[in-house]
């Protein structure tokens, strides 16, 4: 029985681990599945606190992991983890029951699981995380008290600051679609290896005071009755496919309303894009309105075109011409924009639509060199 608790709680502990460090490396986008549950829910009031919320339950994760491994207040952590998967548990079977959420964002974007598949992880973690509850009392710490402290310190340390770093300068790992090498225009088509929707007719009368249904293949056999009466017709799904782009809704309006998006990414040579979901003034916006000065006098000494992608093109039109920066402001769409501009704002640097560099927040100073 010892060496049974030992092993789960290794599992347990380094499955807790792997899974804080996967979206530790973007928490945004944690946030921005936790949003996407809060406007099911019609608790938008909630999203503004998303990034803080989602910080503190990856730090959870990886500082939880490490001290189930080392057994430290075993207790406690042993009752923290059973609240935290029954939490899961119910959002992966929400998700599932009701079809709402595809995916659940419990490995980030490097490790897509279906809402099905994270269901079923989490089914298996709450038995394990309640067998470790209920032997609580017989496990020990595997180290002395004040080495225990230490390493919990190094992670709760290591957590905040990973994440810190990966919000000013863009993740670590790159699992989106923007990543360096992808070119956007063939990660906005269909991949040719994808299963389409499958799908049947199905058609709706009445019938002698009564609604049947039947497909296209299955007519009554005395349909030609003048007593079925035509409702309507629907396209019922039998099996869901997965022939989705990787890239949906990048768009590029400009001033004129007209769509700019496939010039700019066949355009001759290379070009910046500065992509921002919005910018409000502030002292840091001031720093960063100074290098984005210096990117537009880089761009046209080098004579590469630049313009900015905004999902709030005017507020971003009115800090450029308060500051005197040239460049124009084009309209997108956000949900595409949080996807590509993990940082406020992110600069591309693109070479007919391919992904030659881009650059987070924290590393803009960096392009203009």
């Amino acid at each position: 029985m010892k060496k049974t608790i030992i092993f789960i709680r290794i599992f347990v502990g380094v499955l807790f681990i792997f899974s804080g460090l996967i979206k530790a490396n973007d928490p945004l986008g944690l946030s921005y599945k936790m949003q996407e549950f809060f406007e099911l829910w019609h608790m938008t009031y909630f999203n503004d606190y998303t990034l803080m919320l989602s910080i503190l339950m990856i730090a959870f994760e990886i500082i939880a992991g490490v001290a189930v491994i080392l057994g430290w207040q075993f207790n406690l952590f042993s009752w923290l983890l059973f609240i935290l998967i029954i939490f899961f548990t119910f959002l992966t079977g929400y998700a599932v029951i009701t079809g709402s959420v595809k995916e659940c964002g419990c490995f980030g974007d490097c490790i897509k699981l279906t809402s099905g598949e994270s269901f079923s992880k989490d089914i298996v973690l709450f038995i394990l995380i309640a067998f470790l509850l209920a032997k609580r009392n017989s496990v020990k710490s595997i180290l002395k008290p004040i080495q225990s402290v230490i390493i919990l310190s190094i992670t709760i340390i290591f957590s905040f600051l990973f994440q810190y770093y990966v919000l000013i300068y863009l993740p670590l790992v790159d699992c989106l679609p923007y990543k360096v090498g992808l070119t956007i225009q063939e990660e906005m088509k269909i991949p040719k290896d994808a299963i389409t929707d499958s799908t049947v007719i199905n058609f709706v009368y009445t019938h002698k005071g009564k609604e049947v249904e039947f497909d296209a293949e299955n007519f009554p056999t005395d349909f030609n009755d003048t007593s079925y009466i035509f409702v309507r017709r629907y396209d019922k799904l039998i099996r869901e496919g997965n022939a989705k782009p990787k890239i949906k809704d990048f768009v590029i309006i400009n001033k004129n309303e007209k769509d700019t998006t496939n010039e700019v990414l066949n355009a001759d040579g290379m070009v910046y894009v500065i992509i921002s979901k919005s910018l409000k003034p502030s002292n840091s916006t001031d720093k960063i309105m100074s290098q984005i000065q210096s990117i537009e006098i880089k761009a046209k000494n080098d004579k590469i075109p630049i313009l900015a992608v905004s999902a709030d093109p005017d507020g971003l039109a009115t800090l450029f011409n308060e500051k005197k920066i040239g460049v124009e402001v084009c309209k997108g769409d956000l949900v595409a924009i949080k996807t590509a501009a993990r940082t406020t704002p992110t600069v591309y640097l693109l070479e007919k639509g391919k992904i030659l560099n881009k650059w987070g927040v924290g590393d803009l100073g960096k392009v203009s060199q």
